[in-house]
């Protein structure tokens, strides 16, 4: 995997929005085109967290949200991908990635995510001289089935949307 992190905006209370990543995924990605299939496993180091901001990055570290102590990594794999036609495509029978199901393990807890795909690409990297398959991914979670609850009751959004880029070389 190369170019792959998770970004997200953390709401503060309704007055502002701060900004946060996860960085250094690692995993595998498999995708067939032609036969419109695809897998995808990563695993997020949560130490990786960076927010710009020390005392916050240590806030979201703790056990009150994401208790890196406990539960240092979160996983991500994919039960179904989706396509659909590519109108862009000279090819009617083109399809592209519209979204990738899977099932996301954080805090200890697995629940079922969909992930919208809002761009996906293979292509020739003359650099690496390598076939290189990659996207960008969105989604929205409720932080409380993974049991992070922290703050909710004074106001802070259970929703966090979560934007993921992954990009893969061939091996």
């Amino acid at each position: 995997m190369d170019h792959d992190n998770v970004c997200l905006p953390i709401d503060h209370f309704n007055t502002s929005t701060n900004t946060g990543g996860f960085y250094n995924l690692t995993g595998q990605l498999e995708y067939d085109k032609a036969a419109k299939t695809g897998y995808i496993a990563l695993t997020i180091p949560l130490n990786s967290l960076n927010t710009g901001n020390k005392a916050f990055d240590i806030t979201l570290k703790s056990a009150d949200f994401f208790d890196i102590e406990k539960f240092p990594l979160a996983h991500f794999e994919s039960t179904q991908w989706h396509f659909s036609t590519d109108k862009a495509s000279s090819d009617k029978d083109s399809a592209a990635v519209s979204q990738v199901d899977g099932m996301l393990t954080l805090h200890g807890k697995t629940n079922p995510i969909t992930l919208t795909a809002t761009k996906f690409n293979c292509y020739f990297n003359p650099i690496l001289k390598k076939s290189v398959c990659g996207g960008d991914f969105t989604t929205t979670i409720d932080r409380t089935k993974w049991g992070i609850s922290k703050y909710t009751l004074l106001g802070m959004t259970e929703k966090v949307e979560l934007n993921i880029q992954i990009e893969a070389v061939k091996q």
